[in-house]
């Protein structure tokens, strides 16, 4: 079927319709190729993916109304896979419209092609972030999630609120998926991961927040990509169950659904560093700094609706995943161990 994967540059995006690909679905990439990190990275992930037979890219900015609207006419989409956005916690502290634009407006311009030219059913990205200040450990879609410490998760909220609005008033199947701490190759260069990597093999020191306490769900790429095709796959239903008097967060009267995408496994940062100092050979300078504003101290995903009804869950180790990031990072960018 042709499916349009909005993000297609992007760190989740690319891995996402390679996946698409390799299972015969003829993919519509759409990206903006923004100047938010490197964008010769961006250019790389897409040359990986234009040279494959059923891959079209369109550079397009969410927030252009018209241009959207036209794409969605002209196309036809069986299914959208909406994973652009304006990511980055700490960036939203400083580029706030930003977050707004791409993530609001751009996501209400998908959700309107969707509604008007019979889409079958839109997955979108939201981010383990909406559970902000809850602290019950594992974070569970079936508890409210209200309570954000950054915009960036706040636009990421009004994102799930937004496809209820068009899943109950448009009949329209969306399914959301809360990310948790994506990591792999061909990474972004604002995550830890490839800053840690960079600076500990440049002989520099690395920044550690919280004072090293941190502990997160920590998701291998490829099982994120997986678990996004195999929700594609699913359409959103109604919940036979849902109660008004006493409603479930993660499900609905409308074809709306929430999932937690996680290794369910947290890791502390520290391990994770350890993991990282094994693979590299070498041992990083550590600066430690205090919690961050809008950072949360411990991610821990409950992924048993994913396992249930989708039938998926992560399984990746950190101790593989960290080891084919530094391949990969090695390789692109000729560092030598």
């Amino acid at each position: 079927m042709k499916i349009l994967v909005t993000g297609a540059a992007g760190f989740i995006g690319s891995h996402t319709a390679q996946r698409l690909l390799a299972r015969g679905h003829e993919v519509v990439g759409l990206d903006n190729l923004n100047d938010y990190y490197d964008v010769t990275l961006k250019q790389a992930r897409l040359k990986r993916l234009t040279g494959q037979a059923g891959f079209r890219f369109e550079r397009l900015d969410l927030a252009d109304d018209a241009a959207m609207a036209a794409l969605f006419a002209h196309e036809k989409f069986a299914r959208v896979i909406h994973l652009a956005a304006q990511a980055g916690v700490r960036y939203s502290l400083e580029a706030p419209h930003a977050y707004v634009r791409s993530n609001v407006s751009g996501t209400l311009n998908v959700l309107e092609g969707c509604r008007h030219n019979g889409v079958e059913h839109l997955v979108y990205a939201s981010t383990s972030s909406v559970y902000g200040a809850n602290t019950n450990m594992p974070f569970s879609p079936h508890r409210i999630a209200d309570h954000p410490l950054s915009l960036y998760a706040s636009t990421k909220r009004a994102n799930e609120l937004m496809a209820h609005n068009y899943s109950a008033l448009f009949g329209l199947p969306t399914t959301g998926l809360r990310f948790f701490t994506v990591y792999g190759p061909w990474g972004r260069p604002d995550m830890a991961l490839f800053m840690f990597t960079r600076n500990i093999l440049e002989g520099k020191p690395i920044d550690v927040f919280n004072n090293g306490h941190h502990k997160r769900d920590f998701t291998y790429v490829d099982d994120i990509a997986e678990g996004v095709v195999r929700a594609c796959e699913k359409i959103a239903q109604p919940d036979p169950k849902w109660d008004s008097a006493n409603p479930d967060p993660a499900t609905s009267f409308a074809p709306w659904r929430i999932y937690n995408i996680g290794n369910n496994q947290p890791v502390p940062l520290m391990r994770y560093i350890e993991v990282l100092e094994d693979c590299l050979g070498r041992k990083a300078q550590k600066n430690m700094l205090p919690l961050q504003l809008g950072d949360v101290p411990e991610t821990f995903a409950d992924i048993q609706d994913l396992e249930r009804e989708v039938g998926y869950r992560p399984a990746t180790p950190i101790e593989t995943g960290v080891r084919n990031f530094v391949d990969w990072f090695v390789g692109y960018y000729g560092y030598k161990r």
